[in-house]
């Protein structure tokens, strides 16, 4: 009997063996489908405002603090991609607090801070405060569908956000590209690897990042065909090419993304680089629980960057 009329036969027969078959094959299809049709659900969590820290939205007022903490002072910010959608953002520059009032503090570093899957620039207000202390400029995009930043998340759609970050950065603030440091955490590191290939800025940090899309979805999900997966996010091959310094942030308590996708991408860039292991710290908190020590390898990386730049 030929293979089609068998395979016919088969899938047709009423014996019991065939018909568990058939529906073994059906609920499989079923999971494969809505996998597939809800994929971008799995990979985006946007968190429209005024969800998160209502109150870090009053950026009009002066920054709260003790006599001389570093507070940021934080701006709104409209930019727009190159498609025409347009974004927000915050710019926070260090200050400190000086008998209750900002005064400036000099820094020649900014860091263009690229976030997560998950809520909006209210929800990193905390991440901001630390990262002034370094002591650095800060500017934190809300990629399209966040926040009050228009449009539908994408892959294509997050690259186009990055782009338009540096160009806002280098154009309107005047920023030179040797003294941005491209700031990446967990699904942020997908479009800062991308811009590092793109421009030429003073170091890359990924923290908390994954390897590829497929990658962590043939971890979660093994029974789905990795062709059908439509977000790639290819970092482990952007980052051979990556030509600036670069700093690995991740944890073995991460519970989102495996420490060995941390590791293969370190062990894939090229030199100049750095993996610093924050003990105990989850996905969401590696800022919080790496404490100090984790401020200080941020504030080491960000000055050997700036030092290589002259």
């Amino acid at each position: 009997m030929p293979v089609r009329r068998w395979l016919v036969a088969a899938w047709r027969s009423e014996k019991w063996g065939w018909r568990a078959a058939r529906l073994l094959l059906l609920v499989y299809a079923g999971c494969v489908l809505l996998l597939v049709l809800f994929e971008s659900s799995f990979l985006y969590h946007p968190a429209r405002y005024v969800a998160g820290d209502a109150a870090a939205w009053d950026v009009a007022a002066a920054p709260g603090g003790a006599e001389g903490d570093l507070v940021p002072a934080i701006e709104d910010v409209e930019l727009v991609a190159e498609d025409g959608v347009r974004l927000h953002g915050w710019y926070a520059a260090p200050r400190r607090s000086v008998r209750g009032k900002p005064a400036p503090v000099p820094s020649d570093t900014v860091l263009l801070y690229l976030h997560g899957n998950a809520g909006n620039v209210t929800h990193r207000h905390e991440t901001i405060r630390g990262l002034v202390t370094l002591p650095a400029h800060v500017f934190v995009l809300d990629w399209r569908g966040y926040g009050k930043s228009e449009g539908v998340p994408s892959e294509a759609g997050l690259y186009r956000d990055a782009r338009a970050a540096w160009r806002y950065l280098t154009e309107k603030r005047g920023w030179r590209p040797d003294r941005i440091v491209l700031f990446g955490e967990s699904l942020g590191g997908a479009p800062a690897v991308q811009l590092a290939t793109e421009v030429e800025p003073a170091g890359l940090v990924m923290q908390a990042a994954f390897t590829s899309v497929p990658d962590r979805a043939r971890e979660l999900f093994p029974f789905v065909p990795g062709f059908l997966v439509r977000n790639r996010m290819d970092n482990l091959s952007k980052i051979r090419r990556v030509r600036c310094p670069t700093l690995f942030l991740h944890s073995r308590s991460d519970e989102v993304i495996p420490f060995t996708h941390g590791r293969r991408l370190f062990e894939a860039a090229p030199t100049p680089k750095r993996f610093y292991e924050v003990p105990g710290a989850g996905h969401n908190d590696m800022d919080r629980v790496g404490g100090a020590a984790y401020r200080r390898v941020l504030r080491e990386f960000a000055r050997e960057c700036a030092t290589s730049a002259g």
